[in-house]
């Protein structure tokens, strides 16, 4: 007998059904894969002639044929052991009934478990796009399945109870679908702002970046607390929405980095990778083009400290993500797009001994050092990054103070009222955030005053912008305005975004000299 049993492939974060077809002929025993399986697909007939022995059930004699259609789709992964076992039941006739309406994902034990695996998520929303309605996920994974709408989900933990379920001997409960409102947020693992001493124009800049989802660079000497500048800007950003995180989840899973027992993601990532991951670390690759740092930092933060110790193709690497927002990574197999919105947080010294410029410990490095070591950073990546501020050494007594710092909370809600400006200017459209703005939004939305209009003009011309490096001081600009409540942008907004492009001018047009 000729069974049918649908599941689904994942390209990328593309959801693409699966037809698992088993047929059951003549000749001498054998369980063979056909339809571009991968190894861990040819090995699962391992796994399912176990399973389904060890739970109760035979493997019928005679040559058992498995097709993966349609053919030309790679298939990854553990995925398609549960629907290979339900279809080899089914058509040996110890599945007395299997439902066409099902979509089937798990992988198997050898005692007949069903185990959790990468990329529910993702399968089971796409899966809702096409007109699925009921689903069998492994009850590892149902955390991920609470969040799936207008869906019956249900979770199994072994092979023989979904034979029993289909067949109507036992009822299961569908998973119960969670709020989001109701939901209990996970408190974010960062530094408070209050515990930050001094630094009163690095935390203004951090809040300006956070208020329109701006790129900073932090540079200072080691020890001014330029770290703990970036672990902090998560306790000021805007909450998750549950749109922004259901997009986190679906990355994190397809990546196979979810937490299972916390089934999707509450607060914005935080991703500080070290300064000697590589190209493909950062933005994505491998055989099966996982998703990067930079994608898994989406609606989030990506921290590079050591910024220049960073490799140059790594650094490079981000600039495309940094302008449009997503990353192609193109293998032989094809190419996969993952969404890469996020913030930039970069960090570094002003020189390799970290003193060029210190009040208190003298510079032993040259100027061929200094500059050498400057270059590592290009220009066009410098011009993606909006903000560019110098965290100060911090004085004795600024540690010493008894007056309380202003706090996160404090500050995040000025942060939130700035983005609820943009949130109803930007209604309707793709863009959510000021750094985000299209040419023609820009033109609509960057009203500059008079006085506005001709500093930045005087700015322009004296600094020598780039077209890109003026459109990202106009953004800026508007997203101080916005923190001032202001309607229009002024003088003094252009004034302040200006001052953040000085360290161009500063250390690498200058050369460290």
């Amino acid at each position: 007998m000729l069974s049918r049993v649908r599941s689904f492939a994942l390209n990328g974060l593309d959801g693409r059904q699966v037809l698992v077809e088993t047929d059951i002929s003549g000749g001498l025993p054998g369980l063979e894969t056909v339809g571009l399986p991968d190894a861990a697909v040819k090995e699962s007939k391992e796994r399912v002639r176990s399973a389904i022995k060890n739970s109760g059930f035979s493997l019928p004699p005679g040559r058992i044929t498995v097709n993966l259609a349609p053919a030309d789709v790679r298939k990854e992964g553990t995925l398609y052991d549960l629907p290979i076992a339900a279809g080899i039941l089914f058509s040996s006739g110890q599945l007395k009934f299997m439902p066409d309406d099902f979509i089937l994902i798990g992988e198997l034990s050898l005692s007949g478990d069903i185990r959790p695996v990468h990329g529910v998520m993702p399968i089971l929303l796409a899966a809702r796009e096409q007109g699925f309605k009921k689903a069998v996920v492994p009850a590892g994974n149902q955390a991920e399945a609470r969040f799936i709408s207008d869906m019956e989900i249900y979770a199994l933990d072994t092979l023989d109870r979904l034979v029993r379920f289909f067949e109507g001997d036992i009822k299961l409960e569908r998973v119960p679908n969670v709020a989001w409102d109701a939901l209990k947020k996970a408190e974010p693992a960062a530094e408070d702002f209050c515990r930050i001493k001094g630094q009163a124009a690095a935390k203004r800049a951090m809040e300006i970046a956070a208020a329109g989802g701006h790129n900073i660079l932090l540079l200072g000497p080691p020890g001014s607390g330029k770290t703990m500048l970036a672990r902090a800007l998560p306790s000021i950003l805007p909450d998750l929405s549950f749109e922004e995180a259901l997009e986190v989840t679906k990355i994190h899973s397809a990546a196979g980095v979810l937490d299972c027992a916390r089934g999707i993601i509450t607060e914005r990532p935080f991703r500080a990778p070290h300064h000697t991951a590589s190209a493909p670390a950062l933005t994505g690759g491998g055989p099966k083009a996982r998703p990067g740092e930079a994608s898994l930092a989406h609606n989030g933060v990506l921290f590079l400290d050591e910024l220049p110790e960073c490799s140059r193709a790594a650094l490079e690497a981000l600039r495309q993500p940094l302008e449009d927002g997503f990353i192609t990574v193109s293998r032989a197999a094809g190419s996969v797009s993952y969404p890469a919105r996020f913030m930039l947080v970069a960090a570094m010294n002003p020189c390799p001994c970290g003193n060029y410029g210190s009040r208190i410990k003298e510079c032993k490095c040259t100027p061929s050092q200094i500059s050498r070591y400057l270059s590592r950073i290009s220009g066009p990546l410098l011009d993606r990054i909006d903000i560019q501020i110098e965290a100060e050494e911090v004085t004795y007594s600024q540690i010493r103070q008894e007056q309380e710092e202003e706090s996160s909370q404090s500050i995040k809600r000025r942060v939130c009222a700035a983005r609820e400006i943009q949130s109803r200017r930007f209604e309707g459209s793709v863009c959510h955030a000021n750094s985000q703005m299209s040419s023609a939004q820009m033109n609509k939305f960057c009203v500059l005053s008079p006085q506005a209009e001709r500093l930045l003009k005087n700015a322009f011309n004296t600094l020598k912008l780039s077209a890109r490096a003026y459109t990202r001081v106009l953004k800026l600009a508007r997203t101080i305005a916005d923190l001032g409540a202001s309607e229009r942008i002024e003088d003094m907004h252009v004034a302040e975004a200006v001052q953040y492009r000085n360290l161009d001018r500063k250390y690498w047009q200058g050369g460290g000299n």
